[in-house]
């Protein structure tokens, strides 16, 4: 059995046309700015984490080797899912339904302005 050689997941980048406005929506969401660099000309690297999150989300210029409009696979938690829905729909982003299903957290999906797919599910009965 290999031992443990990766810690936790620290960043997942998610590409966007405009940093700026990607980064305002999400600190509409509850997300703080942990770092804010341009690594070098034009390449440009924000990541924001959640206050009690492990992991953070990069905001990173889309380019032709990385599109936008993608399914990002993220899974955010919140205690109060429907808080949360309402929150996404104010920030103006397009927020699925809730998902309501027996035996399985209450859920509801969400696409960015680049269209970006992003998932929240319940985690107050985790």
């Amino acid at each position: 059995m290999a031992s443990n050689v990766f810690k936790n997941v620290r960043s997942v980048a998610v590409p966007v046309a405009d940093q700026d406005r990607a980064k305002l929506i999400l600190e509409q969401l509850g997300f703080i700015v942990s770092m804010d660099v341009e690594l070098q000309p034009a390449f440009r690297w924000i990541e924001m984490d959640l206050p009690d999150g492990e992991a953070s989300v990069a905001l990173v210029r889309t380019g032709p080797e990385l599109p936008t409009g993608i399914d990002t696979g993220i899974r955010l938690g919140a205690v109060d899912v429907q808080s949360a829905h309402a929150a996404v729909v104010a920030a103006g982003l397009d927020a699925g339904e809730l998902l309501d299903w027996p035996g399985v957290p209450l859920m509801f999906s969400f696409v960015d302005l680049d269209g970006n797919r992003f998932y929240v599910s319940d985690t107050s009965h985790s």
